[in-house]
């Protein structure tokens, strides 16, 4: 019977380790890297069935990886396995065209259960954040939404701005000029009426384009 190829992300490298143990036997796992950009990179060559990944990583989030790959790859089965049990984020997370959800303090069968859930074309949210979601309902059933940038592009610029990162840095990871660069910044802290460096890595953490 063959595998379901596998890719791991996570930043933490004990973390990755831990997960390739419990997963090998189950699944072929052909890759872990460190952040959304490595996997951008890695799952367009790899072809994977799956992945399991974190949403706070450097470089580009979990979650914008997952809307870049999603429209690249619509069938890859995404499965997000976080620290943060925010149920705004899982929202986010399962819209984005996840196929799970679940907590770092989620116990192994559960990992595993999501995983086949996955594989079967269903959704899994480990019921910790289920819950939450639905007090969240409850206090505010209409929803407030929240302002969004309109392209991957801009949010990785912002997502490396809010990380320190230099105009000049920003431009060798992004492979283009820091002209190019500058004029996204422009162009996002103008539409969000920003006059700031402090309010736009406000805004980036406020709405999960960093993850802290």
């Amino acid at each position: 019977m063959k595998l379901p190829r596998v890719i791991l992300v996570d930043d933490h490298k004990i973390l990755v380790e831990a997960f390739r143990k419990l997963l090998e036997p189950y699944c072929d796992v052909v890759a872990t890297v460190a952040d959304g950009r490595a996997l951008l990179e890695v799952a367009a060559t790899l072809k994977p069935d799956l992945i399991v990944l974190d949403i706070g990583m450097p470089i580009l989030n979990g979650l914008e990886a997952g809307r870049q790959l999603k429209s690249k790859m619509p069938s890859v089965k995404l499965i997000f396995l976080t620290m943060h049990e925010d149920p705004d984020l899982a929202v986010e997370a399962m819209g984005s065209g996840a196929s799970g959800y679940l907590l770092k303090t989620s116990t192994n069968s559960e990992l595993l259960h999501a995983i086949r859930e996955a594989l079967r074309g269903r959704s899994y949210i480990t019921p910790q954040i289920v819950r939450g979601m639905e007090k969240k309902f409850i206090r505010d059933p209409t929803g407030r939404p929240r302002p969004k940038l309109p392209t991957p592009r801009q949010r990785e610029v912002v997502q490396l701005l809010a990380e320190g990162k230099s105009m000049k840095e920003i431009a060798d990871v992004l492979q283009v000029t820091a002209r190019t660069v500058a004029f996204h910044k422009y162009r996002v802290m103008e539409r969000l009426g920003l006059n700031s460096n402090a309010k736009l890595i406000q805004f980036a953490i406020k709405n999960h384009i960093v993850v802290t």
